[in-house]
């Protein structure tokens, strides 16, 4: 990076010095002459990362591997989304009763019920996949 830094602060130098020479009217050509190399510098480093993060996601993938940051369902985060849906429940009950009356109070809990049902069954299925591939925790 330090090499990348010092040609990038010899292009700079010889920009300034060229501006010396030729004078401020062309300011704007010798501006757009520098933030050129600077864009296809940016542009070099950000295709390089790219592509280092693809092949770490390729290399992921091809052993099989879970995703690095894997989803975790357990009873404290079901309980925890049980527990906010709740809290939640009170202004959004309030919402559906002053904009629609009773069909938007049982519209909104029929929303809420569905959710938590979906969240139930997430952790089901995740629950199910944990005992099929067995975890070096189970005796």
């Amino acid at each position: 990076m330090e090499a990348r830094d010092a040609e990038l602060k010899k292009e700079l130098d010889a920009t300034l010095h060229a501006r010396r020479e030729l004078g401020e009217e062309y300011d704007s050509a010798l501006v757009d002459s520098f933030l050129g190399k600077v864009e296809q510098r940016l542009d070099g480093t950000i295709d390089r990362r790219l592509r280092r993060h693809m092949a770490e996601q390729q290399m992921i993938v091809a052993r099989g591997a879970r995703s690095p940051s894997p989803v975790t369902d357990s009873w404290g985060d079901r309980f925890g989304f049980g527990v906010i849906s709740l809290i939640l429940a009170v202004p959004l009950s309030a919402i559906g009763v002053v904009n629609a009356g009773m069909p938007g109070l049982l519209t909104t809990w029929a929303g809420i019920v569905g959710v938590n049902i979906a969240q139930a069954a997430r952790g089901a299925v995740f629950g199910e996949r944990r005992k099929e591939r067995g975890s070096e925790w189970d005796d």
